[in-house]
């Protein structure tokens, strides 16, 4: 494509001021912004994402304390909050769901998921499609996945790469090392790199993706990232007074870890990747990647029920309705 001539203006006309409009129109309208839950059961996963957002927004389903049995999560949990800071409205869903891995039979334990995250690109498609479209469409479409590892595994085990390798056709996942204080540093380190072999041998794509439109800062910062990946991170609501300062953290025999502390952890970079770097291009990501291709498959498939249609029509059998079609793409 040949590059227009840039044209001078000699006087201020303002359309610079466009920025200032569109964070207006921001602000006013906020954002939504959906996560799932994936993982095994145990490894402290809404601890971590009430962690992350500094605040206890989701109600944990495991133990509270260490004598206490294993709970399970039984079944899709999503609760959504409206959280505020600096003026920017943000709807948080978060979506937990039924731990696996510690079952004998774990066959199709990923299906509750893959469905919920179906389910919502199907929800928002019907409402793109009526023929008198709401304003703006709430937007349940799930925008990053947290998978958890167990750090007591070797590597990927099988169930992990048939997981992650369906979750990542469909949605954009974080894959974390849960409760690394369980570990040492060179585990950790070992253990990085293991992950990191083995997804690049199935060919498994983990967010962020490379992309075109990408300058040499999101190069840049997207290697660091990749780097850290999978984050080996500690999540806790507990505090604690250490010589006079109050830090998050978990007590052991041999001290007090601090999750916001990166020399302990890297619970900090995965906050600020998600939440202070790449929170918009994960929703953005989502349309214009999963979402995207579900949306052409779908309408793939309706515009060949519909040519079937037509011809069933000559039989004298009435039209089917565009829900009737999706209920039967989805089944």
């Amino acid at each position: 494509m040949s590059s227009q001539p840039t044209a001078v203006i000699h006087d201020y006309v303002g359309f610079d001021t466009v920025s200032k409009q569109m964070e207006r129109k921001f602000l006013k309208r906020g954002l939504n912004f959906n996560i799932i839950l994936v993982g095994e059961s145990g490894m402290g996963k809404t601890t971590l994402v009430n962690t992350i957002f500094s605040g206890h927004l989701v109600d944990s389903h495991g133990r509270k304390t260490a004598q206490e049995p294993l709970r399970k999560t039984t079944e899709i949990v999503p609760t959504t909050q409206v959280i505020e800071e600096n003026s920017i409205r943000l709807r948080l869903t978060v979506v937990d769901t039924p731990g696996f891995g510690d079952q004998t039979n774990n066959e199709g334990c990923w299906t509750p998921a893959i469905k919920y995250i179906k389910d919502q690109h199907a929800a928002y498609l019907e409402r793109e499609l009526k023929p008198q479209r709401e304003r703006s469409i709430n937007d349940t479409r799930v925008h990053a996945c947290i998978y958890f590892l167990n750090p007591g595994s070797k590597g990927l085990r099988p169930i992990d790469i048939e997981v992650l390798k369906r979750l990542t056709e469909v949605v954009n996942v974080i894959p974390v090392l849960a409760k690394a204080d369980s570990t040492t540093i060179e585990e950790r380190i070992a253990y990085k790199k293991r992950i990191k072999d083995e997804l690049s041998q199935h060919r498994i794509q983990v967010y962020p993706y490379a992309s075109e439109e990408d300058d040499e800062d999101d190069i840049t910062l997207n290697a660091a990232i990749k780097e850290l990946c999978p984050f080996a991170v500690v999540g806790s609501e507990n505090v604690f007074n250490v010589d006079g300062n109050l830090i998050r953290g978990r007590q052991h025999n041999w001290g007090i870890i601090n999750v916001d502390n990166e020399e302990h952890c890297d619970f900090v970079q995965l906050r600020n990747f998600m939440l202070r770097t790449h929170l918009y291009d994960l929703i953005e990501v989502t349309a214009q990647r999963h979402y995207e291709s579900f949306r052409t498959q779908q309408l793939r498939q309706i515009k060949e029920l519909r040519a079937a249609q037509a011809q069933a029509q000559n039989t004298g059998h009435p039209p089917m309705p565009m829900q009737t079609i999706m209920n039967k793409q989805q089944a």
